[in-house]
């Protein structure tokens, strides 16, 4: 099978492997689509230190269920069914004890992070029954791979503790901040406000139904005065010294800040802005399975808007290439997709 590896930093080729066999209580899924997220590029780059060199990456992932472990018949699940899988798995002892918050299990793995699994950015892949979700009937299978960037949008939201009736500003409208904005609206906020910098991807935005600030054009704080002053709450999607510095600024005093970006291992913080303003930050990461569960929902409701957050649909010949030219800036306004296995009718 194709696999796509991190030869070295700055350097993604294609390569071939044996398709793994599903052992008992796992499922061979074979991929249709996996996105880019991110932290790939920050992996491909070298700069986040969380991808490893020889690694397989990949976690935000569709395909069809092409096998299963000998003897298993997962409930639920059937050969040929449209899926996508949450990376984040927990040692069998580990799942009672952190049912519905199996993101702070100190022994799970992360599917195209941990770099002893070769992962999705793969023809296929080999994952536990547990972690595979069929997709709503009907639902497009490309859009499948968008359910993990919303698992991860809808954990920060529920861990920022947005209840629908708040002002809520998002700091950087990359696709988790455009995803952010996918689960702020089905939640009912009525007054989203995003900070981005690219002007392709505020009209992106723009054509969401949101209010989108140009950060570079001047102060965000004084930009905010004209549509009603400082948020409730901020969702800082960037994570960078100078996008918390603006969250802090943007924020009421006693508000509060959730930080999901990982644009920085390290940032400076003034922290006058949160003791002496009693303004809340606090981190989010990855989801739990039933954000996970809820995300494959909210995606599945919204077609349009998540046809909309695909920006590229490319093969996995043309990776390496995609993976230079996000690294080094390039202005595409959502989502790009390697596709190993397309389906005939979508095609960008």
């Amino acid at each position: 099978m194709r696999t796509l590896v991190l030869e070295e930093f700055g350097r993604m080729a294609l390569a071939d492997h044996p398709v793994p066999d599903a052992a008992i209580g796992e499922v061979l899924i074979r991929v249709a689509y996996t996105g880019i997220c991110g932290s790939d590029i920050h992996g491909y780059t070298g700069h986040n230190g969380r991808r490893a060199l020889g690694q397989v990456m990949g976690h935000e992932s569709s395909g069809t269920i092409e096998g299963f472990g000998p003897g298993d018949h997962p409930r639920g699940l059937a050969l040929g069914d449209a899926v996508t899988f949450n990376p984040v798995v927990l040692p069998l002892e580990d799942r009672l004890e952190f049912a519905d918050r199996e993101q702070h299990s100190p022994r799970k793995s992360v599917i195209g992070v941990d770099p002893t699994r070769h992962a999705s950015f793969a023809d296929y892949i080999v994952v536990p029954a547990v972690n595979v979700l069929r997709l709503a009937d009907g639902m497009p299978v490309e859009h499948g791979a968008l359910v993990e960037p919303t698992a991860v949008a809808l954990h920060a939201i529920r861990r920022a503790g947005v209840t629908g009736r708040e002002r809520v500003l998002v700091v950087g409208g990359g696709p988790i901040g455009q995803s952010v904005v996918l689960a702020l609206q089905a939640l009912g906020v009525a007054q989203v406000f995003v900070s981005e910098i690219s002007p392709v991807r505020r009209t992106l935005l723009e054509e969401m139904g949101t209010t989108v600030i140009d950060p570079s054009a001047g102060d965000l704080l004084v930009a905010l005065g004209r549509h009603g002053g400082p948020v409730d709450i901020t969702i800082d999607a960037v994570g960078s010294t100078r996008s918390l510095a603006d969250a802090l600024a943007c924020t009421v005093l006693g508000g509060t800040i959730c930080l999901v970006g990982m644009g920085e291992p390290q940032v400076r913080l003034d922290a006058f802005a949160i003791s002496t303003a009693e303004r809340t930050l606090v981190g989010s990461f990855t989801y739990s399975a039933r954000d996970f569960a809820d995300a494959a929902a909210l995606v599945a409701d919204n077609p349009l808007t998540a046809d909309a957050l695909i920006s590229r649909v490319i093969g996995p010949e043309s990776a390496d290439e995609a993976f230079t030219n996000l690294a080094n800036g390039d202005d595409i306004p959502g989502k790009v997709l390697v596709a190993f296995a397309p389906t005939a009718e979508f095609a960008r």
